[in-house]
Formats: C-alpha cells, sequence, structure tokens
C-alpha cells in the first residue's frame, strides 16, 4: 500500500493511464540491481529511485574521483574520495527515503555473480569493460533475470534488453546477448574512457533511457528492446534501431549449449 506521502511524490505516475495505481505498486515491489555508480550507473539510480523502485542495489568497488563528476551525476565535489557505493547511496536516500538501498562494495565476479543476480528481480548493466558484460549477461541467463544493457563510445551509445531465458510470442527463445556479440573485440582494440574520453550529457541521455527501460518492463506497457539494439549517434542526433534474432548456435540458449555456469570467467 502506497502511504499519503507517497501518493502525493508520485502523483505524476498515478495519473498516468499506463502506470496508475497497479504500475506504481509494482515498481514498489520491485528489485533492480545496478551494475557500477558511474556514467550510465548514476542517471540510471536517480531515476529508479525517483521513480519509487523499492530496493536499489549497486555493485561497485571504485571511489569517486575529481574526473568522475564530468558524467556521474550522483556523487558530488565532497564526495572525491568515498567509495561510490557510500556517496550513491547519500544521494539515493535523500532523493527518495522510501526505497531501500542495498551497497555492494565490491567488483562482480564468477564467484559472486550468482548470488548477486539472484537477489534482484531484474539488472541494469553499465560496466565499462567486456569482461564484465558476457560475465553479467551469461549470468542473467542462468540466474533467469532480465538484463538492460547499457554502452558508451565517444559520441555514441547502445542499448538492449535481453529475456534470454524466455520464449516470445511465436514460442522461440529470444536471442542472447553472445548472439548480438558473439565475441568481445580483441584486447587494445576499443579505447577506454579515460583514454579516448565520453562526452558527459550522453551518459546521462542512455543511463535514463536505461532507466526508463526498467521501469517499462516493471511496469509492462509498450514494447521493450527485447530483440532491438537502440543506437544513438551524438554527432547526428540521430537514433536508430537494429533487430536481431536468436543464433542457433550461440552458447547460452543455442541448439547445443556449452555454456552451463560461470567457469569460463573465473
Amino acid at each position: 500500500m502506497l502511504s499519503g506521502d507517497e501518493l502525493e511524490r508520485y502523483a505524476r505516475h498515478i495519473v498516468l493511464r499506463e502506470v496508475g495505481g497497479p504500475g506504481q505498486a509494482k515498481l514498489q515491489a520491485a528489485s533492480v540491481l545496478v551494475i557500477g555508480a558511474g556514467g550510465l550507473g548514476a542517471p540510471s539510480l536517480m531515476y529508479l529511485a525517483a521513480a519509487g523502485v523499492g530496493t536499489l542495489g549497486v555493485v561497485d568497488d571504485d571511489t569517486v574521483s575529481l574526473s568522475n563528476l564530468q558524467r556521474q551525476i550522483i556523487h558530488a565535489t565532497p564526495d572525491i574520495g568515498r567509495s561510490k557505493v557510500d556517496s550513491a547511496e547519500d544521494r539515493i536516500t535523500a532523493l527518495n527515503p522510501h526505497v531501500r538501498f542495498v551497497r555492494h562494495p565490491m567488483r562482480i565476479d564468477a564467484d559472486n555473480a550468482m548470488q548477486l543476480i539472484g537477489s534482484y528481480d531484474m539488472v541494469l548493466d553499465g560496466s565499462d569493460n567486456f569482461a564484465t558484460r558476457y560475465l553479467v549477461s551469461d549470468a542473467c541467463y542462468l540466474a533467469r533475470k532480465p538484463l538492460i544493457t547499457g554502452a558508451l563510445g565517444v559520441f555514441d551509445g547502445s542499448l538492449t534488453t535481453i529475456r534470454a531465458h524466455e520464449k516470445n510470442a511465436d514460442g522461440e527463445l529470444n536471442p542472447t546477448y553472445r548472439c548480438l556479440f558473439p565475441e568481445a573485440p580483441p584486447p587494445g582494440t576499443v579505447p577506454s574512457c579515460q583514454e579516448a574520453g565520453v562526452l558527459g550529457a550522453l551518459a546521462g541521455v542512455l543511463g535514463s533511457m536505461m532507466a526508463l527501460e526498467a521501469i517499462r518492463e516493471i511496469v509492462g506497457f509498450g514494447e521493450g528492446l527485447v530483440g532491438r539494439l537502440l543506437m544513438i549517434d551524438a554527432r547526428a542526433m540521430r537514433f536508430e534501431t537494429l533487430r536481431y534474432n536468436r543464433d542457433p548456435a550461440n552458447p547460452l540458449n543455442g541448439d547445443r549449449p556449452s555454456i552451463l555456469d560461470l567457469s569460463a570467467h573465473a
């Protein structure tokens, strides 16, 4: 049940026909794990908290640095040197005290991924490296959890939703992350954010869209991004969508699956 304070706080949601009281109750009952409190995780966390998602968890083992503040808007100048999960907790609690915030001050890896992911309804991956993206996507499939995953380039970004453990309306299995990206690019071919730079406002746009997709998935309105890759070109201010299908040869839910656990990530 929503309290009087919550009814007023979420009034602009509740008057939406697509959300209403039942949709807001779904948000209140939901739990979302965000991987990383950085450029994508920061706006995602803030909008999920503002929307009234009942439980938010964040996994991050880093501390706040001055160079983070150009895009990681959940942190502020006085937070420099603090744990990012501590800084994020302060901002989320100040924004919405009705949200339960769970700190995971660690790096997600093959040993803890299943336990972490298994405790939540949904995962948002805002990590900045391919090893973590593949680990999280494999773990979400094995744990049967939906995954919203975003990636930033210098002036571009992409976003998709993975529900590979489920079937579509035609009774076919949905595609996996590995159907879209079968292999990570060779080491050194994709420069890091530190090397190439990143547009701070673009991180805000993509992180906000990740939160929007999570809210849409939880409440259950509209058409989601399962089997669709949304691409953003910030130079041309252009959005495009690419459809992709399940690859029968993919090692997760393919015809002959070979990934049965996370041992390959150890």
